[in-house]
C-alpha cells in the first residue's frame, strides 16, 4: 500500500490563486444556534485541532442533577450568547452529547482575574463581551474583537497545531490566561490530573487527563509564545487534600516551572505597545509532550500567521473543489458549508511520526494508514461514510483501518460503536461499523483487509453480553424487559446483520452469509400486524400493552417514535411494503407521516428533537428516518420522493445561524443535504445502488479519486420545477429511479429533465 505524506499538503499561493475560490461560500456560523451545535472556529479538513471560541462555562451537574441548559453547549459556542470565555483547541461538531474543550486560552489586560466570571457581568472575570458585527468566521480562520479589553483575536490552524494572534493595546499589564480546568460538559472530577512544565520563557509543555464521555483520555500539549513573557503564575482550584506531600517547600503560585494538580489555571504577563501582536502556537498529541513539540515544530516552524492561514484555506479549497456546482448564491453557501461540515471529521489521531495512543493505552504506529478518531457511527453510517465512498474513498479506507486497529486493541474484541481519543464511549445502539465496512467493500474499496474485517464484524455481532445480543440471537428480538430500546435496537441489529451478510457474500463465505441473512429478517419479529407498527415485545412473545406510536419515551425506541422507526428496514423495503399491505397502503402511510401533526408533548423531554426539525411527524432533525422520503420510489411513487426531498431541503437547511433543523451530528445532516441536492441518496449503505430524487442545483461536477469526472445536469430545475420528467445516463434513458455506484465511478453525465408537474 502506498504511504501518503504526513505533512499538510500546501498549494503554492500562485496555484491557489488559479483555483476557483470556493472558501468564499463557506459560513461556519451556520448551525451555531439552537440545535445546530456546530463550532465556528479554525481548523483544516479532518483536523485534530479544532480551535474555536467557547461562550459559556455551564456545568453538567447542578444540585446533584443533570443541568439541561448545558446541552446547548455541545460545540462550546452559542450564537445568541454575548460573551466569550476563551478559545479551546478541541470540539465536536453537532453532537448530542459532548466532551473536549481542551486547553482554553484567553487574552486580557488590566487587573488579573483567574475566574471566567458570569455572562451578565463581564467585570466579574476574564470573559469578554463581543459583537457579531466584529466577528468573522471562514474556513480555516476566525477573528473577533474582544470588547472589554479592546483586543483583536485571530485563529488559524494546521492538522495538529492551533495558531493564535492577539493584537493588544499599549499596556504594561497584558495577560494570556491558560485555563487547564476548562472543558465542555464540565463537572466536578472530570479533570483527573494536569501536569505543566514551564521549559523556558517562551515554551510550556504538559498534559491533562479527563474522565468524561471518554473515560480515560490523556491529551499532551506543547505551547510556545512569539515573545518572552515577563512573569507567570498558577492557581490550583482543586479541593484541599489531606495529603499534599512536601511541595509546600515552594511557592508554586508564581514563576514556578513544575506544576501539577486537578484544577489549574495559569497566566502569562507581557508589556505591549499599541497594536502589538502576541502570537501563540499550541500543538496536541496523544503520545507525549515530545510528540506535541514535534508536531508543532514540523507543522508551523515559523511565526507567519498569514502564511498558515493561507495554507489552511488552500487545503480547504482543495477539498471543496472535489465538487463544483452551478446554483443560486444562497444555495452555493448552503452547499459548500455542508461540504465543509462533512469534512470536519472524523479527525486525524496520530502525530507527524505516525504514533498514537491506542485503545489498550499503549503507543502504536500507523505504519500504512492515517489513524482517525471521532466515529459517531449511529449517525454517520447513513450518509456521511457513503459520501466519503463517493469523494474520499482512500480516506474512508483509512478510517476503516482505524476501526480495525480499534478492534485489534480492544480487550472485548469489538469494532467501535462511538469512539474518540482511544476510548469507546458506547453511545447509541447497533454496531454500525459493519455498515461502513460493507458499503466500502461493495463499492470497490480494497484498501483494507476484507477477511480481517469480516472476522471483526462477526466477533462484534456475537458479543453476547453487549446490549441484548444474547436475547437477540436466541429469540430473534430483544425483550422489552431486558432493554429500554428493545424495538429500535432489534431493528438496527437486523440491518447491521444484513451488512455482514454482504461482506461474507463478497468473500465467498456462504455459511456466514446464510447465518446473517437469517438474522437480518428479525425486523419481522417486532412488527405488529394488528396495529401496523413496530413495537416492543415482551419476553413471553406478547407485544408490550402500553403503546403510543407518537411517544418517544417508554416505547422501546431511542431518539424517535414508532411512526418513524416503523419505516426502518432499509435493507429490505420490499418486505416492509408487503408487511404494511402493499404499495398503495404503504404510500398512503408515508403521506400520513409527512402531513400529520405531532403535538409538542411527544418530544418535550427529548433533547435531540425540536419543532424546527419536524415536518408533520417526520423527524428530519434526528437520523432514524433520513431514508424515508426515498421509500416512495419503492412504492412506485417517485414523484412523491421528489416533492418530499425538495420540501425537506427548503425547510431544514438555510444559510443562517439557526439554519439546521437538528444536530449536524458530525456531518450526517450535511451529508444528507449534499446527496439530496445532487439528486441521489444511499437508502441502504451496504448496497451499491442509490435512489434518485430531485436535484436542487443546475449543474454539478464531481472529481473522482480514480481520475474520472461525474457530471450532473438538471435541465429546467427551479423551486417550482421539482419533478423529474426523465433521466438520461450518458444519453440513455433510465427506466427506474436508480443509479449504481459503478455508473458513477466510470464517469459520465447524469441528466435530469425537470418540470412543475409530476410524471405519472
Amino acid at each position: 500500500m502506498k504511504k501518503r505524506s504526513l505533512l499538510l499538503w500546501v498549494l503554492p499561493l500562485s496555484a491557489f490563486a488559479q483555483q476557483k475560490n470556493l472558501v468564499q461560500y463557506v459560513n461556519p456560523l451556520i448551525g451555531t444556534q439552537r440545535m445546530g451545535h456546530t463550532f465556528p472556529g479554525a481548523t483544516v479538513p479532518f483536523g485534530m485541532v479544532q480551535l474555536s471560541p467557547d461562550t459559556d462555562t455551564l456545568p453538567y451537574e447542578m444540585n446533584g442533577k443533570y443541568n439541561p441548559d448545558v446541552y446547548k453547549y455541545c460545540a462550546g459556542y452559542q450564537y445568541d450568547d454575548k460573551t466569550i470565555v476563551g478559545f479551546s483547541h478541541t470540539h465536536f461538531s453537532g453532537t448530542g452529547h459532548s466532551d473536549l474543550g481542551d486547553f482554553l486560552v484567553m487574552p486580557t489586560k488590566g487587573e488579573l482575574q483567574l475566574n471566567p466570571g458570569i455572562a451578565t457581568d463581564t467585570k466579574t472575570g476574564f470573559r469578554s463581551a463581543f459583537s457579531h458585527a466584529n466577528e468573522k468566521a471562514e474556513a480555516g480562520y476566525y477573528k473577533v474583537q474582544l470588547d472589554d479589553d479592546n483586543i483583536t483575536a485571530e485563529l488559524t490552524a494546521t492538522t495538529r497545531t492551533g495558531f493564535h494572534q492577539y493584537s493588544f493595546p499599549k499596556t504594561n499589564d497584558a495577560h494570556i490566561i491558560f485555563d487547564l480546568m476548562h472543558g465542555i460538559y464540565n463537572y466536578d472530577d472530570k479533570n483527573v490530573w494536569t501536569f505543566v512544565r514551564v521549559e523556558n520563557d517562551t515554551l510550556v509543555t504538559g498534559y491533562r487527563q479527563t474522565n468524561g464521555w471518554a473515560r480515560t483520555r490523556t491529551v499532551y500539549f506543547a505551547m510556545t509564545f512569539s515573545k518572552p513573557f515577563k512573569e507567570y503564575g498558577c492557581k490550583d482550584f482543586s479541593k484541599k487534600q489531606v495529603y499534599r506531600g512536601f511541595w509546600r517547600k515552594f511557592d508554586q503560585s508564581k514563576n514556578f516551572p513544575d506544576l501539577a494538580g486537578k484544577q489549574l489555571r495559569m497566566f502569562f504577563n507581557f508589556d505591549t505597545e499599541e497594536g502589538e501582536k502576541i502570537k501563540l502556537k499550541l500543538a496536541l498529541s496523544s503520545v507525549s509532550t515530545e510528540g506535541a513539540l514535534l508536531n508543532l515544530r514540523t507543522e508551523i516552524p515559523h511565526w507567519d500567521f498569514e502564511r498558515t492561514k493561507a495554507a489552511a484555506q488552500a487545503s480547504w479549497n482543495t477539498e471543496l473543489s472535489k465538487i463544483t456546482v452551478e446554483a443560486a448564491e444562497s444555495e452555493k453557501q448552503n452547499f459548500y458549508t455542508a461540504l465543509y461540515h462533512a469534512f470536519l471529521g472524523p479527525t486525524v489521531y496520530m502525530d507527524v511520526d505516525r504514533r498514537y495512543r491506542g485503545l489498550d493505552q499503549n503507543i502504536h504506529t500507523a505504519s500504512n494508514f492515517t489513524n482517525y478518531t471521532t466515529f459517531s457511527l449511529w449517525d454517520t453510517y447513513r450518509a456521511l461514510h457513503p459520501f466519503f465512498n463517493l469523494v474520499q474513498p482512500a480516506r474512508n479506507g483509512d478510517m476503516i483501518n482505524s476501526m480495525l486497529a480499534h478492534y485489534d486493541q480492544s480487550v472485548l474484541k469489538m469494532l467501535p460503536i462511538w469512539s474518540h481519543y482511544n476510548n469507546d464511549n458506547w453511545c447509541m445502539s447497533g454496531y454500525h461499523s459493519v455498515s461502513v465496512i460493507a458499503d466500502a467493500l461493495v463499492k470497490g474499496n480494497k484498501s483494507f483487509d476484507a477477511a480481517h474485517a469480516l472476522e471483526a464484524c462477526v466477533a462484534t455481532a456475537t458479543r453476547k453480553n453487549y446490549e441484548g445480543l444474547d436475547q437477540y440471537i436466541n429469540k430473534g428480538y430483544i425483550p422489552d424487559e431486558k432493554l429500554g430500546t428493545s424495538a429500535s435496537t432489534t431493528l438496527e441489529y437486523a440491518y447491521d446483520d444484513w451488512c455482514i451478510a454482504q461482506i461474507a457474500r463478497l468473500q465467498g463465505r456462504s455459511d456466514v452469509n446464510a447465518t446473517f441473512l437469517k438474522r437480518s429478517a428479525n425486523f419481522n419479529n417486532v412488527y405488529d400486524a394488528g396495529t401496523g407498527f413496530m413495537r416492543a415485545r415482551r419476553e413471553d412473545g406478547r407485544f408490550k400493552q402500553e403503546f403510543d406510536p407518537l411517544s418517544t419515551h417508554g416505547q422501546g425506541f431511542i431518539e424517535g417514535n414508532s411512526w418513524n422507526y416503523s419505516f426502518f428496514v432499509p435493507h429490505d423495503p420490499g418486505a416492509l411494503i408487503n408487511l404494511m399491505g402493499g404499495k398503495k397502503k404503504f404510500s398512503a402511510r408515508l403521506d400520513t407521516l409527512f402531513t400529520m401533526y405531532l403535538p409538542d408533548k411527544y418530544f418535550a423531554e427529548t433533547e435531540d428533537i425540536t419543532r424546527d426539525g419536524i415536518i408533520g411527524n417526520y423527524v428530519h432533525g434526528n437520523e432514524p428516518a433520513h431514508h424515508v422520503a426515498y421509500l416512495y420510489n419503492f412504492a412506485g411513487q417517485p414523484a412523491k420522493t421528489q416533492q418530499r426531498v425538495r420540501m425537506i431541503l427548503k425547510n431544514q437547511y438555510k444559510p443562517a445561524p439557526d439554519g439546521l433543523g437538528g444536530n449536524d451530528d458530525c456531518g450526517q445532516m450535511s451529508a444528507w443535504y449534499l446527496f439530496s441536492t445532487l439528486g441521489f441518496y444511499p437508502v441502504s449503505p451496504g448496497s451499491a445502488e442509490y435512489q434518485l430524487g430531485s436535484p436542487a442545483i443546475n449543474k454539478a461536477s464531481i472529481q473522482l479519486e480514480n481520475g474520472n469526472t461525474f457530471r450532473i445536469e438538471a435541465i429546467g430545475q427551479s423551486d417550482k420545477n421539482v419533478y423529474v420528467q426523465k433521466v438520461l445516463l450518458n444519453g440513455k434513458q433510465l427506466t427506474q429511479p436508480v443509479i449504481s455506484h459503478e455508473d458513477i465511478s466510470k464517469g459520465g453525465t447524469l441528466t435530469f429533465y425537470m418540470s412543475a408537474k409530476p410524471n405519472k
